[in-house]
């Protein structure tokens, strides 16, 4: 067999991309047998590296001159860059920080720096470092990703590699990940310093991928201007890795620099992708899933209220593979429990983040880095698995201790309906039911936040219509609490109507505290409503203490609270108009005469004399409302005279009443001559 010799440079180029190999055979254009060598062949064998021992076959080779190229072309300096150059001016850089935040980019620019063309290898991670050692001439850097043992190294270790990267002309920049108590410890160990990497400004990686692809940079530098106007936060929040970023970025350049896409729906853009990646990365992790959809639920809590509904969502999921609980943990957690306090690498799987509030008591929080996503994840889950619906029911019906929880458990379940136009609704039932305290309040979250949904609002609707006048306790009382209008979007238009059903079809023997919510409600949507809204409430509360029994009792009790809500506009209504007085008189009077109603409407019509002292307007809508009580002659309103008369001296609307009182006697007095 005839060979041609090698040129030096083209020996130097392959040795460096197979350095490490403890064989080369060398035999252009020939044959090369993989069996026993009989001759023919030139062998070259590499000695062992020095330290003695055989060294374990390595893997390692040329750093992509594509993946270099992009490295460097839109690199931004983390902090600590400088130190990190002047620390590897010694030939060796331990380079410490959080996997997904820039390292290998970092590392990369790094051992690039000062050349225009270098060549660069990366190092299995697997390598033993203590036997390992650069081969030949030719290469600027040596690249190693986490190796398995970095505490094993000694100070002697990096003493030797320096000395052989010296003699070769190359440098080494080591990558881990950091832990507690890591950097103090490898300092201790290698006698040298540790840098710690931080990742780098994600508006600033952002600002240079947008303009490395963007050719016109004054569309370019406009964009960025208008991201400036409050929008940074939700398209680039603090602690955004760098790739996201980055992405950011593409999909900017995608859609337009110039088409005035907002920061907005560029990360509503990012989360339709997104959402569907992260899905499809849970499912076949079962741990992964659970803290995916417990993220979804209830993003932007505590991580510990996170962890605490994913371990649960974890035993639903794989019940057959869950510990015995131990006596010992109050909460059912057994030791061997497989979900604990999430580890950065399942946050960074997911696209979400830990929020750490420094200076403050609360708990950090975990959420998404786009909340968008969690809008995706409920449509691809809804889409691919419609089967875990009923046990995500089951599971949100037990949300925990907290009030948020309950709303975020309910807005998780209206989340579904909407991704399902309604048909998620079927399971509602079930949850509402669920021995569960929060249970009934789960669904009406539920409930009345899928009624504002253009596609679950009619059978969110009509549910509420059907669970108002149930039989069922748990279900009219999710009815009752989905009609507050702190609990959603049902309107009084229609809540009002609903909150009447249920009070009519209460029976005598059911637990009261329904009514209370029903009045709360009733009330707040006359407090929080605009004057169209309020005089509709008052125009139903009417007809409600216009009917006997438990409908007349609650009309009478809400009264005082809808008149100590906002004074000026009922003093607007009762100067409008003989009409708005008179309603407003039926219902003052209607209240009064209700013996359980009387000590707080007593007390509201003083309030509104105290605040009518000295304003003239409000002293004429009271004045004005007197004479209408007085009109109506009704028995709770002489019993409010009596008892104003009896009062001391100096308090507020006493005269009022005794002109009053003197005017009803008079008319009393007339009717009795004639």
């Amino acid at each position: 067999m005839t060979s041609e010799p090698l040129r030096s440079d083209e020996l130097t180029a392959v040795l460096a991309a197979l350095a490490g190999r403890e064989m080369v055979v060398v035999a252009p254009h020939g044959t090369v047998n993989t069996g026993v060598v009989s001759g023919g062949q030139r062998q070259t064998t590499a000695g062992p590296a020095e330290g003695g021992g055989t060294a374990a076959p390595m893997r390692q080779g040329p750093v992509r001159a594509g993946r270099l190229k992009s490295a460097r072309r839109c690199f931004v300096p983390p902090p600590g860059f400088e130190e990190a150059l002047t620390a590897l001016d010694s030939g060796i850089v331990v380079l410490v920080g959080e996997p997904g935040s820039g390292r290998e980019t970092h590392a990369l620019n790094l051992l690039a720096h000062g050349s225009e063309e270098p060549v660069l290898v990366q190092v299995d991670g697997a390598v033993n470092i203590s036997r390992w050692g650069p081969r030949g001439h030719g290469v600027h850097g040596y690249l190693v990703m986490e190796p398995p043992d970095p505490l094993a190294l000694r100070a002697w270790d990096m003493s030797r590699l320096e000395g052989r990267l010296a003699e070769v002309g190359a440098r080494l920049v080591l990558v881990l990940a950091d832990a507690p108590g890591l950097a103090a410890a490898l300092e201790d160990n290698l006698g040298m310093p540790v840098v710690r990497h931080l990742p780098p400004d994600p508006r600033q990686v952002f600002g240079a991928h947008l303009s490395d692809g963007c050719a016109d940079a004054g569309a370019c530098t406009a964009w960025l201007r208008s991201l400036e106007q409050g929008h940074h936060g939700e398209l680039l929040p603090d602690g955004l890795p760098p790739r996201q970023a980055a992405r950011a970025a593409r999909t900017v350049l995608r859609l337009g620099v110039a088409s005035g896409v907002s920061g907005a729906e560029v990360a509503r853009h990012l989360a339709r992708t997104e959402g569907p990646e992260i899905f499809a990365r849970a499912q076949t992790d079962p741990a992964l899933l659970a803290h995916l959809l417990a993220l979804c639920v209830y993003g932007g809590m505590s991580a510990g209220v996170v962890q605490e509904r994913a371990a649960d969502l974890l035993r639903l999921l794989t019940p057959s593979e869950q510990p015995e609980p131990g006596p010992h943990d109050p909460r059912g957690l057994a030791a061997g429990d497989p979900v604990r306090p999430s580890p950065a690498g399942t946050l960074r799987a997911l696209g979400a983040h830990r929020v750490r509030r420094p200076g403050t008591e609360k708990a950090d929080t975990v959420s998404f880095f786009w909340p968008a996503v969690t809008q995706t994840v409920w449509e691809a889950l809804c889409r691919d698995r419609p089967d875990l619906l009923p046990l995500l029911h089951l599971w949100l019906a037990h949300p925990g201790h907290e009030a948020e929880q309950a709303e975020r458990a309910g807005r998780g379940a209206a989340a579904m309906a909407a991704a399902t136009a309604g048909r998620s609704l079927e399971h509602l039932p079930d949850l509402a039911s669920a021995a569960s305290q929060a249970a009934p309040l789960v669904a009406a979250w539920c409930l009345g936040t899928a009624a504002g949904d253009p596609a679950a609002g009619r059978p969110a609707a009509e549910l509420l219509d059907r669970w108002s006048v149930a039989a069922e306790e748990p279900l009219r009382g999710a009815a009752a609490h989905a009609c507050h209008p702190d609990c959603g979007r049902v309107p009084a238009a229609q809540a009002v109507p609903l909150l009447r059903h249920l009070v009519e079809t209460q029976r005598h023997d059911a637990d009261m505290s329904l009514i209370g919510v029903v009045m709360a409600a009733l009330v707040r949507h006359f407090e929080t409503g605009d004057s169209t809204t309020r005089t509709d409430v008052l125009r139903r509360t009417l007809e409600w203490a216009r009917s006997d029994g438990l409908l007349g009792l609650v009309a009478a009790l809400v009264c005082p609270n809808m008149a100590g809500a906002d004074l000026a506009w009922w003093c607007a209504q009762v100067l409008s108009g003989a009409e708005q007085a008179s309603c407003a008189a039926e219902l003052v009077g209607h209240a009064l005469d209700e013996p359980a109603a009387f000590p707080a409407m007593r007390d509201t019509l003083i309030g509104w004399a105290c605040e009518a002292d000295g304003a003239e307007d409000r002293a004429r809508a009271l004045s004005r409302l007197l004479d209408a009580l007085v009109a109506a002659r009704r028995p709770g309103f002489l019993r409010w005279l009596l008892a104003m008369g009896r009062g001391p001296d100096g308090l507020p609307g006493k005269d009022l009443a005794a002109r009053a009182l003197a005017e009803l006697r008079g008319d009393t007095a007339a009717s009795n001559t004639d």
